[in-house]
Parts: C-alpha cells; sequence; structure tokens
C-alpha cells in the first residue's frame, strides 16, 4: 500500500520559499536560468521540487 503524505498550503508556500532562500534566487531568476539549462545539479533538484509543489498548489485551487 502506497503512504500518503498531506500537507496544507500553508507548509506548502513554506517549503517553495524555503527552498528558493536555500538557493539565493527568486522564482522568476530560477525559472530563467533553468530555461537556459544553467543550474547546478542541486540548483535542478530545487527546480524540479518547486515544479512539484507548484503543481499541487494548482490543484489545491
Amino acid at each position: 500500500m502506497a503512504t500518503m503524505i498531506h500537507t496544507t498550503r500553508e507548509e506548502l508556500l513554506q517549503q517553495r520559499a524555503s527552498l528558493l532562500a536555500e538557493v539565493h534566487m527568486s522564482y522568476e531568476q530560477l525559472r530563467t536560468r533553468a530555461a537556459a539549462y544553467n543550474l547546478s545539479t542541486d540548483e535542478l533538484d530545487v527546480w524540479h521540487t518547486i515544479e512539484g509543489i507548484d503543481y499541487l498548489l494548482e490543484g489545491d485551487s
């Protein structure tokens, strides 16, 4: 049986903000660098995680 993790919208927003702070970039800076394939491995991990968070936040609207 699969494990499900339940998080609130506020927790997702906090995690998103923490990830951006971790790479010292705004969302726009990170998105631009991702589009140009100019991210380190760690930054790319953050980008993919933020994409997942944004997907979940869209579904929560």
